[in-house]
């Protein structure tokens, strides 16, 4: 693939899993891209994969637990000094935060996770909405879950909270950018045996009866082999096309994942009585 030559990306948490496997796919694609993440031996396994492939790769290491908008606006600079005015950017990063009841919450835990899960991204799409729509033609995809669309329940208020305040902000920012040639989208990456996964299901085990609905996602994703992460990047390949241009503002699905997909939001059926 060659169809995003000249075009640079951002992505966050792209240090290993997903992340990684998406700045891999990007880059193949022609990109250039910025690799972020707080490890600086990970990043440069990722930039040296990249280059490896012939790409062109720059590594920023930076801490998310942190809402810093000086911080971010620094990361900017460095990419455009480095690489150029991105017209791509893919919130990756993101935790599960607490597994706890919110009477015996982490309330540390529980604004971390809304801070890399939710506030870092709306920095990011902040610093980097502006060059895109100067340029005429940019992709943002925000990494959401399907937690945010399922019933809830106990001991995942701050990860699920995190996803739907993510998926809201996504709406609105392409509600501005309507016509701008750029679009935001949020995606589903299916489910995954990841790090993450691993985490929840160990958490999960050592607790009682409230953490059995965890216990059974995380021996369902282990008796099938979890979603293939490459459906997601194929997802966020397939949001790089011309055909893709008029999509914005929705909850993506990747192709054939485990779980169906589940109704996220349409067109409003009402109109405000306030407006004209």
């Amino acid at each position: 693939m060659s169809g995003l030559n000249g075009k640079i990306a951002v992505v966050t948490g792209a240090s290993r899993g997903l992340g990684q496997r998406i700045a891999l796919r990007l880059a193949e694609g022609g990109a250039a891209v910025a690799l972020i993440a707080r490890s600086e031996a990970a990043l440069d396994e990722t930039a040296n994969a990249v280059r490896a492939r012939g790409g062109t790769a720059q590594t920023l290491c930076a801490d998310l637990a942190q809402a810093d908008p000086a911080a971010v606006a620094d990361i900017k600079a460095r990419v455009v000094e480095g690489l150029g005015t991105p017209s791509i950017l893919v919130n990756n990063a993101g935790i599960f935060g607490p597994i706890q009841l919110i009477k015996d919450s982490d309330p540390v835990a529980w604004l971390e996770t809304m801070t890399i899960n939710a506030l870092n991204p709306y920095l990011f799409c902040r610093a980097f909405v502006g060059g895109m729509i100067d340029g005429r033609w940019g992709r943002i995809i925000n990494i959401t879950s399907a937690a945010a669309l399922h019933e809830p329940g106990p001991l995942t208020s701050a990860y699920a909270t995190s996803k739907v305040a993510l998926n809201h902000f996504t709406r609105h920012l392409a509600a501005e950018l309507v016509g701008t040639g750029v679009t935001a989208n949020v995606i589903h990456p299916g489910d995954v045996k990841t790090e993450m996964w691993a985490g929840i299901r160990d958490t999960a085990m050592a607790m009682g009866a409230e953490a059995e609905a965890y216990r059974q996602w995380a021996q369902w994703v282990e008796q099938t082999g979890g979603d293939d992460p490459e459906k997601a990047a194929d997802l966020v390949m397939n949001l790089m096309s011309d055909k893709a241009a008029s999509v914005s503002g929705q909850f993506l699905w990747i192709e054939g994942g485990l779980q169906a997909p589940i109704p996220s939001w349409g067109e409003p059926t009402n109109k405000q009585p306030w407006r004209d």
